[in-house]
């Protein structure tokens, strides 16, 4: 709710067409679409744009993604909200769980287990978030996942299994 002592903000952004990377998905295998997002030769998703990503990278089946902490982030408390922080979790250990899969085969998570260790505010600066697989099956796979700040603590950590897909 507005008052005259706190105007609202707002927030503009726009995100791009998903089409190529669907039509890519069936020819190109999960890390060969990763790298192509990581370079720009097909776009983000729209969750990128939405959460305001600052960088997305796929370095030897090692995804990360950073982001800049910002108010709209925030929960009522004036901390990043949990849901912000298991998203960019999720985001990077499904994306290392893919970058192991062939042409035309997805994934989804069937489950994630985080823990929030430090609080996010927009004073944390930017954030860092890395995943990896520590188990790669026919049918699941498992990934870890770690967030830090710029001085190396640990802010969250999960664990996740993702389902293969096609």
């Amino acid at each position: 709710m507005q008052t005259p002592e706190t105007p609202d903000r707002t927030r503009t952004y726009a995100w791009q067409d998903q089409s190529a990377f669907l039509a890519a998905a069936q020819q190109h295998t999960g890390a060969e679409l990763l790298t192509m997002m990581s370079d720009g030769r097909i776009p983000l998703p729209p969750v990128a744009a939405t959460m305001d990503f600052a960088s997305f990278d796929l370095v030897d089946g090692v995804v990360t993604v950073t982001l800049r902490p910002n108010e709209f982030h925030y929960n009522p408390l004036g901390l990043v909200h949990g849901g912000v922080i298991a998203m960019l979790l999720d985001t990077v250990a499904g994306c290392a769980v893919h970058a192991t899969l062939p042409a035309g085969v997805g994934y989804a998570s069937v489950d994630l287990t985080v823990k929030f260790l430090r609080p996010v505010t927009a004073q944390t600066g930017l954030v860092t978030a890395v995943g990896r697989v520590t188990h790669s099956g026919s049918r699941t796979s498992l990934a870890e996942a770690t967030l830090s700040d710029g001085q190396g603590r640990l802010l969250a950590t999960a664990i996740s299994t993702c389902m293969t897909l096609g």
